[in-house]
């Protein structure tokens, strides 16, 4: 039998005590890190946020939704609607934006849920499309063209307004791994699980598969519209070909494929292997996105369990272990 490079405890402790340091260090920034790594370190917590959420909806829900940016879309137009029209702190718009997106989700879920496979996927993109053609058409936010939000922030000290925006993003990005987990390790999740691996099976043992179908869908709406408040505050600009753009999905999915699509760890190992994989090839134009397309396509041929299955091949266990284990039974 081939040993372990480590102890399934070792690694789950030296991995935990690791993610507690880079927290320590991420939250710390504003005291110490330049302005472009803040920016850089809150890119990363928001792209995590997102993929946390479709790991969640797909990996562990079975809800292959290739249309979350319509939640993100919606959030960013909540800060336009409530920072810039209404005159709120755009801050305080993130929360608001999150519970506007599940409100949105009830009809559409109530609609989309009744496709099934690839046709959920492809309704899903329709209707994050048709949210981006009704935006572009309302002249009140300035339509196709977009709109600034700098005037929500005139007055905020910009070293405020950075920290803010990094302690928020490290809230959704590491909340959004605390939520998934604390979920999974609950009746609910051993629930949501059976759903993913078999609805028949699931419905058999007195799962509502309904029910399961329809938490995930609102709880990862939640989470994509105040992450998409948040990052589109960073970009101080909102725009229906941006906020709804399908490309919010590609960089997610390559995320949670590559770090292991149904793990609590594999959106943040993904996410680390995108940055590092842009910050390597960035320079080199098209070429670029082809070596990321070349990179997933490999994973999903010949590693499909991605890098948290290969380090749990190797360690015997997940960093965020959620397998339940039957009681031993005394002989």
């Amino acid at each position: 039998m081939r040993a372990k490079l480590l102890s399934p405890k070792a690694f789950q402790i030296y991995g935990l005590a690791l993610l507690v340091v880079l927290m320590v260090v991420a939250a710390s920034q504003p005291w110490w890190a330049r302005r472009y790594t803040e920016q850089w370190t809150t890119e990363f917590l928001y792209t995590l946020a997102l993929a946390q959420a479709w790991n969640l909806l797909a990996g562990y829900g079975g809800l292959l939704s290739v249309g979350q940016q319509a939640f993100i879309g919606v959030g960013a137009y909540m800060v336009v609607a409530l920072g810039l029209l209404a005159g709120w702190n755009p801050f305080l718009t993130i929360p608001v934006a999150g519970l506007v997106c599940v409100v949105l989700a009830i009809p559409m879920a109530a609609l989309l849920f009744r496709l099934k496979g690839a046709n959920f996927a492809v309704g899903t993109w329709v209707a994050a499309e048709v949210l981006r053609l009704l935006v572009s058409n309302i002249d009140a936010v300035n339509g196709g063209s977009g709109i600034s939000i700098t005037p929500t922030l005139i007055g905020m000290p910009i070293w405020w307004r950075m920290s803010e925006t990094l302690w928020i993003a490290l809230a959704l990005g590491v909340g959004g791994m605390a939520m998934v987990y604390g979920l999974l390790r609950t009746r609910l999740g051993l629930a949501l699980t059976a759903v993913r691996d078999s609805e028949p099976a699931a419905a058999s043992l007195g799962v509502s598969v309904s029910r399961m179908k329809w938490a995930v869908y609102l709880v990862a709406a939640l989470w994509a519209g105040m992450t998409g408040a948040l990052i589109f505050i960073t970009k101080l600009r909102v725009a229906p070909d941006a906020a709804f753009s399908i490309d919010w999905m590609t960089t997610t999915f390559f995320v949670t494929v590559i770090g292991g699509i149904g793990t609590v760890e594999g959106p943040l190992i993904g996410t680390a292997v995108f940055f590092a994989l842009r910050a390597l090839l960035a320079d080199y134009g098209s070429w670029y996105l082809i070596a990321l397309g070349l990179v997933a396509i490999i994973f999903m041929l010949f590693i499909p369990q991605g890098i948290a299955g290969v380090l749990k091949t190797l360690t015997g266990s997940n960093l965020f272990p959620t397998q339940r284990h039957a009681p031993k039974v005394a002989s």
